[in-house]
């Protein structure tokens, strides 16, 4: 199948009319997006958006081939006229499925959020599926989703990045399946941070205008095994790792922190992290992380580095001089070594956080002082066996390798 995207923005367009925001501003050339609408093969329009004719025109397309308009949202921007020739086109109700004389079948799938999907087969039998924007399909169990993954997925990956988790649980999106992101709007600024954004997540994005040809291998970046995010306190660390796995199901989170009877800040801090992550997520709290690494298993997200060196610490008795001389320093030294040697041969994904520190007053303890340290050489020891690592400054993810 051949697949022009006329329009990968949100239904109101970026930049969105009247909005002075940053990401906005700079949505300017390629960048700028017209609200997303696909002509498949030149026989069927996947949502008809305004200006849809003058946006196949200036892809080198023509509306003139339609046999079928669909729409899966209703829409929300200024009215829009069909232009002349053009089917008037329909929303199919959940659950039915069409034969186009074009040879095209299409079924229409029930949403969670409202809107339709559109599963979409072509005569040769290559799939592609089509959401709505922040929407994703309701009801997806194993079992539930086609047999084989589809060759091509069009969804909104950074508005309900959950979709996309959905669907890897259920196979229907494998690693061959080409996952680009529509229904862009100004969340995510464009550029290198989008690019960003969705190479984690496994996706892509196109500009307006770009014909796919579904079965046809695009190089999307793969997803690192092994990240590091850095950063200071409440800089955007554990949302932005947090991030990188939202789109994968079945994330085992791993919280070095513990519990501490009768502190309530604690307790409410955990329990905003808790609230934040996807609900299909499991969490075991633990500073037992090397044999998690050996193990085979859904991606680890591990919540922080900081806290794990904190216990570690503790056991080898780092806080006494004597103490730490007559051993604890030798024995520090080795549990770090295990732990970097098990990140090193580690077959399933991991993202890990760590604090970032030593940038500012020097302690005034010799114990802090000797904390900062050791921080600082788990934190580059760990960063040697990762193939990215980040540094999240003001909310801002700054790449320093990958």
């Amino acid at each position: 199948m051949e697949v022009t995207l006329l329009g990968t923005g949100a239904p109101a367009g970026l930049p969105r009319p009247d909005c002075s925001c940053a990401v906005c501003a700079s949505a300017l050339g390629t960048d700028a997006r017209a609200a997303t609408a696909v002509l498949v093969d030149g026989a069927l329009l996947l949502d008809l958006t305004p200006g849809a004719a003058f946006a196949a025109a200036r892809a080198g397309r023509s509306l003139g081939g339609v046999r079928q308009a669909l729409l899966s949202h209703p829409h929300d921007g200024p009215a829009v006229e069909v232009p002349a020739g053009l089917p008037q086109p329909v929303r199919v109700p959940d659950g039915r499925e069409l034969a186009l004389l074009t040879g095209h079948r299409v079924r229409a799938l029930a949403m969670d959020a409202g809107g339709t999907g559109y599963a979409v087969t072509g005569a040769t039998g290559r799939r592609m599926l089509y959401l709505p924007p922040g929407s994703a399909p309701a009801g997806l169990e194993e079992g539930s989703a086609p047999a084989e993954a589809y060759d091509l997925v069009l969804a909104d990956v950074v508005g309900r990045p959950d979709a996309l988790a959905r669907l890897r649980a259920v196979g229907a999106v494998g690693p061959t399946t080409d996952v680009v992101a529509v229904h862009l709007d100004h969340d995510v600024p464009s550029g290198a941070e989008l690019r960003r954004r969705l190479a984690a997540a496994g996706a892509r994005a196109v500009p307006d205008g770009t014909t796919l040809e579904t079965g046809v291998y695009e190089e999307v970046p793969d997803v690192p095994r092994r990240t590091l995010v850095l950063g200071g306190a409440r800089s955007g660390k554990s949302v932005e790792a947090e991030r990188r796995l939202e789109a994968f199901p079945d994330v085992l989170y791993v919280a070095t922190g513990g519990t501490r009877g009768g502190d309530t800040e604690w307790a409410t801090r955990v329990t905003a992290h808790r609230e934040r992550r996807p609900g299909s997520w499991r969490t075991t709290e633990t500073c037992d992380l090397v044999p998690l690494l050996a193990e085979d298993g859904p991606p680890l997200l591990i919540d922080c580095l900081s806290l794990w060196l904190t216990d570690a610490m503790d056991s080898v008795g780092a806080w006494d001089d004597a103490e730490w001389a007559g051993g604890g320093e030798r024995a520090l030294r080795a549990r770090v070594l295990d732990l970097t040697g098990a990140v090193r041969s580690a077959r399933r994904a991991v993202v890990a956080v760590s604090n970032e520190v030593g940038s500012g007053i020097v302690p005034a303890t010799a114990s802090g002082r000797r904390y900062r340290d050791e921080l600082g050489r788990l934190n580059a020891a760990f960063a040697a066996e990762c193939e990215q690592v980040l540094l999240v400054v003001a909310g801002q993810a700054l790449v320093l390798r990958g």
